[in-house]
């Protein structure tokens, strides 16, 4: 489809739009609300980590799972099942994340504005599809994108299937995201480029050791920077 042009591929949650940050504010909020004698809020938050570490790994992600967890977590701290006003309140909670609000990371627009004059874009996210067109739609950034990919996982297969659907070179491709573990160390085993553009906001479980001087390994402190490179 794309010929033997050179094709960037980016990353959507935290590496175009803030979205962790959401739901951290959303645990903050559940954690101090959990806190008691002898479970403090970082125990709390050491709990609700083991069991969205088990949900995400049987269930996906998206805002519906971060419930879930919320629930399953606070059931587990009392050893009873959620009552309807608490799961009233655990709604009031993750409010945000079940609207799919979402925060534009600087520079974001006009860099893509920029890059897509030069090559084609692809975008590739991975969660629950309806939350991912939802955030997608309220980003503005749609119209950068020749194709849209929203997965279960991001994966060595994944990028392997972009790059034989499209029928793309793997030497002039680059996958671009905050991820190490869904973006970039897959990317590379695939036989992309990756560019890491590092968030602090990064979501735990995406976090993985990286050896910053891979070979086709990029790293930007800012997403304009992509401009210098591109």
């Amino acid at each position: 489809m794309f010929g033997q042009r050179s094709v960037l591929m980016f990353d959507a949650d935290d590496t175009l739009w803030e979205c962790n940050v959401v739901f951290e504010r959303a645990i903050d909020d559940f954690c101090d609300w959990q806190a008691r004698p002898g479970l403090d809020a970082a125990a709390v938050r050491k709990l609700l980590a083991e069991v969205e570490h088990a949900n995400s790994a049987r269930y996906g992600y998206g805002a519906a799972v971060f419930l879930r967890s919320l629930t399953d977590c606070l059931e587990r701290i009392h050893r009873r099942p959620a009552t309807e006003r608490e799961r009233e309140h655990l709604g009031r909670l993750a409010e945000a994340v079940l609207e799919c609000r979402i925060e534009l990371i600087p520079e974001v627009a006009e860099t893509l504005e920029a890059l897509r004059e030069r090559y084609p874009l692809l975008l590739l996210t991975k969660g629950v599809p309806e939350d991912q067109w939802r955030k997608l739609d309220n980003s503005g950034l749609r119209e950068y994108f020749r194709a849209v990919h929203v997965v279960r996982e991001k994966d060595v297969a994944t990028y392997s299937g972009l790059v034989e659907r499209y029928g793309l070179d793997p030497a002039s491709t680059w996958m671009v995201g905050n991820s190490p573990a869904s973006d970039i160390l897959p990317a590379l085993a695939a036989g992309m480029g990756a560019v890491y553009v590092p968030n602090a906001n990064t979501w735990v479980l995406e976090h993985a050791d990286l050896d910053l001087g891979a070979e086709r390994l990029v790293t930007v402190e800012r997403f304009g920077q992509l401009l210098d490179h591109f």
